[in-house]
C-alpha cells in the first residue's frame, strides 16, 4: 500500500458520516513536519499536543502519529520534484485527518502551490481561520480584543481555481475576439465594453453548490457559539461582480432561509419584524418606507416588489420569529468586501462569522490577522466532507530554520482546531489557556518579544515556548 512509510502499529482511522468525523480514542493522525522553520515548530506543537491529552484525558485518548512527507522533505525521501508522494497522499486519504507545518510552493513548473493541491485533491472546500486576541500578544491595534471572528474562506473555486491564459497566446487572442465580437454584443447590459488585445484572461467561477456548502458549514459552527455570537456575515463584492460575487450572496441567503428555516433570520427580515413589533398596525407601505429609506424615490414597479417582500415576510415567518422571537435566532447580513476590511478595525465586536469567497478571503484573514498579533499566531484548517487538513498559515522562513527561535502558535493553534474538530475540547481548552497564560507572562518567543513594551530579554526559544504552555495548562 505503502512505498517508503509504515502506518503506526496501534490506533484506528477517522471516519465520516455525513460530513462530520467519527472519532476514535486512539486515533491515527497523519502530520508533515514542514520545511524550513518546520524543523523547529513540528516538535514543538507536537510535545504540546500529547502533553495536553495526556493532562485532559489520563491515558485514555491518544493520538498516534504518522509520519508523512511533502515539499523539500519529501524530495530528500522520494526523489528530485516529488514535492506531492503518493504515499502522503494516500495516508490523508486513509486517516481522513491530517496536520501540517509550512511547506515550500515549488520553483518551475507543475504544481502551483502545495497548499493548493492538497485542497484540490481532497475537496476541502472550507478554508477556516479563526483571529482572536490573546492578552499580552503586541497588536498594531488599539482594542484588538475586540476582534473574535471565523473566517470561513471557500477553497477550491473562485480565481484559486487557477483558470487563466498568457496574454499574446492563442487562446488568450481567440477568447477575447469570441468575447468581444460576440458574447458582449450579444448582452445589452455590458453596452460597447471591450476587451483590450493585449490582456490575460482570466476564469473566475463560483457555482451555487461551492457557495452553499461553505454556508452551510458557516451556519452549522454559528449553532455552536454562545447566543450573543451567532451571526453569519456573507462578504461580497457582489455591487460589481452581480453573477459571481452577487450570486454567492444570493444563495448564502436563500440556503439560510430554506435549509436553517427555523434557527436563522436575514437582517432585512428583522428589521420587518421590528418595525411591526414597535408598532403593530403598521401598513405594509409603511414597513417598506422604513426598510428602504429611498423608498419614494423608487419606480412602481419597485415599490410594489419591497411591499411584496414585507408582506411576504410577514406571512411566512411572523409566527416563527415575531414578538422578538428573532432575537435569539443567527443572524445572516451581508457587507462589501472592501467596507468589512474597515469594519474589522473600526467596528470589530459587531462580526462574528464571515463568510466569503476565495480571493477576498485570503486577504481578510490575513488583515484580520494582524489586528491580533500577526500570522505566528494565525491557525488554519482546511475541511471537507471526507478529510480535514490542519495547517499552520505562515511561510517556511528558511534563514530560521534549525535555530530552535521560532514562534510555534500557528501550528499549535491548528493543533487546538483539530482538537476542537475531533470532539476533543477539554484538550483544546488546556491548549488555549497554556498559550494565554504564557503570553500574558511575556513569555514569549523573539517575534513577540521585540514588539513588547518593553522588549522581553531574553525570549524564550520555540522549544521553550512549548513548554511554558504546558507549564500553564
Amino acid at each position: 500500500m505503502y512505498d517508503k512509510i509504515t502506518p503506526p502499529t496501534t490506533g484506528e482511522r477517522i471516519t465520516f458520516q455525513n460530513g462530520e468525523p467519527q472519532v476514535p480514542d486512539n486515533p491515527i493522525v497523519p502530520f508533515i513536519r514542514g520545511d524550513g522553520t518546520g524543523v523547529d515548530i513540528w516538535p514543538a506543537a507536537q510535545k504540546v499536543f500529547d502533553a495536553a491529552v495526556e493532562a485532559a484525558y489520563g491515558g485514555k485518548r491518544k493520538i498516534s502519529w504518522f509520519k508523512v512527507y511533502a515539499g523539500d522533505e519529501a524530495c530528500e525521501l522520494y526523489g528530485t520534484y516529488q514535492y506531492l508522494p503518493q504515499d502522503t497522499l494516500t495516508a490523508i486519504k486513509e486517516y481522513g485527518v491530517a496536520i501540517k507545518g509550512p511547506l515550500t510552493t515549488p520553483i518551475g513548473g507543475g504544481i502551483r502551490s502545495l497548499n493548493v493541491a492538497l485542497r484540490q485533491i481532497f475537496d476541502l472546500y472550507a478554508c477556516i481561520r479563526p483571529c482572536r486576541y490573546y492578552s499580552g500578544t503586541p497588536s498594531p491595534h488599539k482594542t484588538p480584543e475586540k476582534l473574535d471572528v471565523i473566517i470561513y474562506r471557500e477553497n477550491t473555486e473562485d480565481i484559486y481555481l487557477g483558470i487563466e491564459w498568457r496574454e499574446g497566446t492563442e487562446i488568450a487572442q481567440k477568447l477575447i475576439h469570441i468575447l468581444n465580437d460576440d458574447l458582449i454584443p450579444a448582452t445589452p447590459e455590458h453596452g460597447k465594453k471591450q476587451i483590450r488585445l493585449d490582456s490575460g484572461i482570466g476564469i473566475k467561477p463560483i457555482s451555487k453548490t461551492g457557495s452553499q456548502r461553505l454556508v452551510r458549514r458557516a451556519i452549522k459552527q454559528a449553532l455552536l457559539l454562545p447566543k450573543n455570537k451567532q451571526q453569519v456575515t456573507l462578504v461580497h463584492k457582489g455591487n460589481i461582480m452581480k453573477y459571481t460575487e452577487g450570486a454567492f450572496r444570493d444563495w448564502g441567503y436563500e440556503l439560510a432561509t430554506s435549509e436553517f428555516r427555523a434557527e436563522c433570520v436575514t437582517e432585512r427580515e428583522s428589521w420587518i419584524l421590528s418595525n411591526k413589533e414597535r408598532k403593530p398596525d403598521l401598513s405594509i407601505e409603511d414597513n417598506a418606507r422604513q426598510i428602504d429609506p429611498g423608498y419614494d424615490a423608487l419606480t412602481e414597479e419597485k415599490k410594489a416588489q419591497v411591499c411584496q417582500e414585507v408582506e411576504e415576510v410577514l406571512n411566512s415567518i411572523w409566527e416563527t420569529h415575531g414578538n422578538g422571537k428573532w432575537k435569539d435566532k443567527i443572524m445572516v447580513n451581508d457587507r462589501i468586501a472592501d467596507s468589512i476590511f474597515q469594519q474589522i478595525q473600526t467596528r470589530p465586536d459587531e462580526y462574528s462569522i464571515l463568510a466569503t469567497m476565495n480571493l477576498n478571503g485570503d486577504y481578510l484573514s490575513d488583515a484580520a490577522a494582524a489586528i491580533v498579533g500577526g500570522l505566528g499566531m494565525g491557525p488554519g484548517a482546511n475541511i471537507g466532507d471526507e478529510c480535514a487538513i490542519f495547517e499552520a498559515t505562515h511561510g517556511t522562513a528558511p534563514k530560521h530554520a534549525g535555530l530552535d527561535r521560532i514562534n510555534p502558535g500557528s501550528v499549535i493553534l491548528s493543533g487546538v482546531m483539530m482538537f476542537e474538530f475531533m470532539g476533543w475540547q477539554e484538550a483544546a481548552d488546556l491548549i488555549k489557556k497554556g498559550i494565554g497564560g504564557a503570553i500574558s507572562n511575556r513569555q514569549v518567543t523573539y517575534d513577540l518579544a521585540r514588539l513588547m513594551e518593553p522588549p522581553v530579554e531574553p525570549p524564550l526559544k520555540c522549544s521553550e515556548f512549548a513548554q511554558a504552555v504546558i507549564d500553564r495548562f
